[in-house]
């Protein structure tokens, strides 16, 4: 049977669930998908209201569960971001007498995993970077040395990250739950080899925070995440005298990440129930300039900190829901003179499914499934009926029910003939009767 996996997006704005069938070729496609309002249940990626957070869930796995057509998820993988993620150094040494062996790095590998940072959990280890007496090696085995050193990236964070997730999913019943890093998730399924050899920043800018990820020569340099998003602008928009909901919807359909000329006099209108109101475009997006300004400073001051930013050779890569703000990428060639283009689910990993695998609401989750290895859905019994006939799919669940309906089906008919007979012999002897007479 074809595996099915399910991966979930723990957004600010949205969780989103996926389900992907894997092909035998390795590419998935998508056979169900939708997503649930958290309605503030997280801030900035992290979970705030465990019993909340219980319900979004329950419902959304619910919702998917029911376009399986029996089936029943039993195993999700889940994506984890929030603002206490980030990157930390650890290096493993050894000394080798002769050639470097696969038992050698393993043994790195090893400590490694077991290594427990103070106050933090280690939620991910990137691949590490080797140096054979001090020089940088991609391959280590079978090259001679006199000592061996693995230098890691620890993604580390909060231990509550993990404790509330899996304390929240399971009390949905679910014990089976896989927690993925979805900041290298999304990087591994959007960044090309050559884009991480020359390298990029991939900013992914979300509601609630922006998660900043560089790589240089294939190697992950820092993983960041800053308590800012685009949920700041939509706020600080309310100062126009209008409601989260209006602003909102002005930021999405008339926002920009900078202020026009060509836009001095245009107005927006925004309809009430007592008479529309009207606000001057530029107003509005001289607040959204000056917020995203600020978001995108804390960005490249981020990167500074790894790297210069001009020596990234692919520059910024754009990701998230509010990457799409118009004038964006002008505002950071302008500012920064480096390269900023949008991304998507590279292609070849997803059978069709573009408007899933182009959509910042989704490619996260899809990032997230793309990472799955075992099945999570238990489906119905595939029961051929013949060499020649279609097969018949009979749910579980539903199985025990049919064979008592057949069953009294068989005992109606059996009924029905005994009373046919009974009648038959009735009329055989009446029909003497007369006779004889």
């Amino acid at each position: 049977m074809t595996d099915k996996i399910v991966a979930i997006d723990l957004g600010t704005s949205h969780l989103t669930g996926i389900v992907g069938e894997k092909q035998s070729d390795g590419k998935f496609s998508i056979v169900a998908y939708d997503t649930e309002d958290p309605y503030s249940s997280i801030r900035r990626g992290n979970i705030y209201n465990l019993d909340d957070m219980a319900v979004h869930i329950k419902k959304l796995i619910s919702r998917l569960e029911n376009k399986l057509r029996g089936g029943r998820i039993e195993k999700i993988y889940v994506g984890v971001g929030g603002q206490s993620l980030r990157t930390i150094e650890h290096a493993e040494s050894k000394d080798i007498d002769g050639v470097v062996t696969e038992s050698d790095v393993n043994v790195l590998k090893n400590r490694c995993e077991t290594y427990i940072p103070d106050l933090l959990d280690v939620l991910d280890i990137a691949p590490p970077v080797f140096y054979l007496d001090g020089r940088r090696e991609l391959k280590p085995e079978g090259v001679a040395c006199k000592r061996l050193e693995a230098r890691y990236k620890l993604i580390v964070g909060r231990p509550s990250i993990r404790r509330d997730l899996l304390n929240t999913i399971r009390e949905r019943g679910q014990k089976d739950v896989e927690i993925i890093v979805s900041p290298l998730s999304l990087a591994d399924a959007m960044l090309s080899k050559e884009e991480k050899e020359l390298g990029c920043a991939l900013v992914d800018f979300g509601a609630g925070v922006t998660t900043v990820a560089i790589y240089k020569n294939d190697e992950l340099l820092n993983l960041s995440v800053l308590p800012m998003g685009s949920n700041l602008i939509t706020k600080d928009l309310t100062s126009l005298q209008i409601t989260e909901t209006e602003a909102e919807k002005l930021k999405r359909e008339h926002g920009s990440a900078t202020v026009c000329k060509e836009d001095d006099g245009e107005k927006v209108k925004i309809d009430r129930d007592n008479g529309p109101k009207e606000i001057e475009l530029n107003d509005l997006n001289a607040i959204i300039e000056g917020r995203i300004m600020e978001i995108i400073e804390n960005v490249v001051a981020r990167i500074r900190e790894v790297i210069e930013p001009r020596s990234l050779g692919q520059g910024i890569v754009l990701a998230g829901c509010a990457a799409d703000l118009k004038n964006l990428p002008e505002l950071l060639k302008d500012k920064y003179r480096m390269g900023v283009r949008f991304s998507a689910i590279r292609g070849g990993l997803v059978n069709g499914a573009d408007d899933l695998t182009g959509n910042p609401l989704y490619m996260t989750a899809v990032s997230i499934m793309l990472k799955g290895t075992e099945q999570c859905v238990n489906m119905p019994f595939v029961t051929p009926e013949s060499d020649s006939d279609p097969v018949s799919v009979t749910p579980i669940n539903t199985r025990d029910e049919e064979e008592k309906e057949r069953r009294k089906r068989e005992k109606e008919a059996e009924r029905i003939r005994k009373k046919e007979k009974r009648a038959n012999n009735l009329r055989r002897m009446i029909g003497g009767l007369f006779e004889d007479n």
